[in-house]
């Protein structure tokens, strides 16, 4: 057997299910219980210190 036609074979069945289960996690992970305030801080970061540039070392929570 040739090697393209392994990689092929194998490319078709096992690494399609090991690609669309990492998918499914990624996908779980990002929509999980809790997770929504991790990405609203994350999504508020451009909007920090609107009225003057943050000092060196200054973090608002």
């Amino acid at each position: 057997m040739e090697l393209y036609t392994l990689l092929r074979q194998f490319a078709d069945s096992w690494m399609l299910l090991a690609l669309f289960v990492f998918f499914a996690g990624v996908i779980l992970w990002v929509f999980r219980p809790g997770s929504s305030k991790t990405y609203a801080q994350t999504a508020a970061i451009p909007f920090r210190n609107d009225s003057k540039p943050a000092e060196p070392g200054e973090e608002r929570k």
